[in-house]
């Protein structure tokens, strides 16, 4: 049962009931509450305060606190820049899952969350996210030495959960106080897919079947991926993400989904929402999507329920033992391992199903062109997901399934994905050999 809260309160107030040592739980990206943030920063009263947030909408004046400490679950590029600059922010090294555990372990004294209006019955939606956010603050809702607060925005879409996961819905009499902050939602436009993007969402879909069920990181292929599989020959399809975005609703509008699924059967699901402003507009109210807690939708254990789960995810670079870096380049913290591993895991071991992880085969380091295919992580690199994990790697040279291959077949097989200008560079290179 939840306690009765403040009711209406100024965000003045809010930033008010909370100490020069103190800790806030703030969400990520779209979940984040910009207003209760910003006003933040307008104290200087901090010794050890502590942030827990992540993909930060903006460069918020409190990052430049000396008394202040920020927890990113993931790095985007106002973390990076905040960090280039010197706050102290610091990375936590957990996937999205992980995150919502460390929420509920660490019990920070306030959890803050931005949510639609109060509807006519009184329920507070938490809007385009649930994520690590939801259950950690329910949890403060329960505990009378705790505050669960609630920024109210009234350009959020009003999204549904399930009812056995709580609804994706807070009532206002329950929450600790709540203030209106009409505020722009963090948004991104999906651009064009790039000719190397496209070839490599060409060889995922060839490998993607009817019937199968998506899902999609961020990025253009997941998004070329959805939009060649809107405007194919196959369909009947089902979405399971972290993420939904832009392709997903086209996938909707063209009339290729038909969830039917042995886990959430009839409804698209997701833990957070990130896009356009036209997804949030197709979002607001839409019963055929549900947002859950990212416990109930990236845990490993769930996703091998689902059979032909297909998982879309990004690289920065594989070596030629499979070994994948996808959030940290050397000496630099690039983004987070959010889903990435478990959807790999979840999909390559569900029955049927497939995992791709996508790159193209070079990137631009310092003006100079690199193969992102390696002999060897470079010193300093950091595993994000390992290799007796990774099923497919695809560039726009091809796919590779290297989960049934050995230690000697694999780098074979990869330089054979790599660009073609480096292939013989690599080749000349190949040490792994069966012990």
């Amino acid at each position: 049962m939840g306690k009765t809260g403040r009711g209406r309160i100024s965000v003045e107030d809010a930033v008010g009931l909370l100490g020069p040592r103190d800790a806030v739980w703030a969400g990520l990206a779209t979940g984040q509450p910009v207003g209760f943030l910003r006003a933040l920063g307008a104290r200087t009263d901090f010794v050890d305060f502590r942030l827990y947030t992540g993909l930060m909408a903006e460069p918020y004046a409190l990052l430049q606190h000396p008394g202040v400490r920020v927890m990113s679950g993931f790095f985007g590029p106002i973390e990076r820049m905040a960090r280039a600059a010197g706050s102290s922010i610091e990375y936590v090294p957990s996937d999205f899952q992980g995150f919502e555990r460390l929420g509920l372990r660490l019990a920070p004294r306030a959890v803050v969350a931005p949510t639609t209006p109060p509807d006519a019955d009184g329920w507070l939606s938490f809007g385009l996210h649930a994520g690590a956010t939801d259950v950690v603050f329910r949890a403060a809702l329960a505990d009378p030495d705790r505050l669960a607060l609630a920024e109210v925005n009234p350009r959020m879409p009003r999204v549904a959960g399930l009812p056995e996961l709580g609804g994706h819905r807070v009532h206002v009499s329950e929450v600790d106080g709540w203030w209106e902050h009409d505020t722009a939602i963090t948004s991104v436009v999906p651009e064009a897919p790039t000719a190397e993007e496209l070839a490599i969402a060409g060889h995922v879909t060839a490998l993607v079947p009817d019937r199968a069920i998506l899902q999609f990181g961020i990025g253009g292929v997941p998004d070329g991926v959805a939009r060649i599989l809107a405007t194919g020959a196959r369909g009947g399809f089902a979405i399971h993400t972290e993420m939904v975005g832009d392709g997903v609703m086209h996938l909707h509008r063209a009339g290729k989904v038909t969830n039917r699924k042995p886990l959430y059967d009839g409804v698209t699901v997701g833990t957070f929402a990130l896009g356009s402003a036209e997804l949030y507009a197709w979002l607001d109210g839409n019963p055929d999507v549900r947002l859950l807690p990212v416990s109930a939708t990236n845990e490993p254990a769930l996703l091998r329920r689902l059979p032909r789960l297909m998982s879309v995810n990004a690289a920065l670079m594989v070596d030629l033992t499979g070994q994948v870096l996808a959030d940290h380049l050397p000496g630099r913290q690039y983004s987070g391992v959010g889903g990435h591993e478990s959807f790999v895991i979840g999909a390559s071991e569900a029955p049927e199903g497939k995992s791709f992880v996508c790159l193209k085969s070079t990137a631009m380091v310092n003006g100079v062109r690199v193969s992102t295919i390696v002999p060897r992580l470079p010193e300093g690199a950091t595993v994000t997901t390992p290799r007796h994990h990774v099923q497919y790697v695809v560039t726009e040279h091809g796919a590779v399934d290297l989960s049934a291959l050995g230690d000697v077949a694999r780098p074979r097989a990869l330089v054979g994905v790599a660009h073609p200008d480096f292939r013989d560079v690599l080749s000349g290179g190949l040490s792994v050999r069966s012990s």
